[in-house]
C-alpha cells in the first residue's frame, strides 16, 4: 500500500466531514490506516498518540495562522477535530 497515497485519502476524507457522523466514520478510516500502515505513524501507541494529541492542539494555531485559516482557531469545527487526530499520527 502506498502510504502517501493513503494519507491522501485521509486529507480528502477531511474535506468531507460536516457532521459528527462524518467525523466518526473518518475514525474509522484513521483506525484502519492504523492496522494497514503502522510504519506510517509516528504515534502508535495510545500515550504517545495521546502526548502527540495534547502537543499539536497546544501548537495548532501556528498550524492555522501558517496556512491562512485563522478563523479555524476561533470557530473550530468538525473538520478541526479530525485534522487534530490525523496530525496526532505523526506529531513529535
Amino acid at each position: 500500500m502506498n502510504k502517501d497515497h493513503d494519507s491522501y485519502h485521509l486529507d480528502k476524507a477531511i474535506d468531507a466531514i460536516s457532521s459528527h457522523i462524518e467525523l466518526a466514520i473518518f475514525i474509522q478510516k484513521l483506525r484502519q490506516n492504523l492496522i494497514d500502515d503502522p510504519n506510517g505513524w509516528e504515534n502508535i501507541n495510545l500515550a504517545d498518540f495521546l502526548d502527540a494529541l495534547a502537543s499539536w492542539t497546544e501548537d495548532m494555531d501556528g498550524y492555522y495562522k501558517n496556512t491562512d485559516q485563522v478563523d479555524r482557531l476561533a470557530q473550530p469545527d468538525w473538520k478541526t477535530f479530525a485534522e487534530m487526530l490525523m496530525a496526532a499520527r505523526i506529531y513529535e
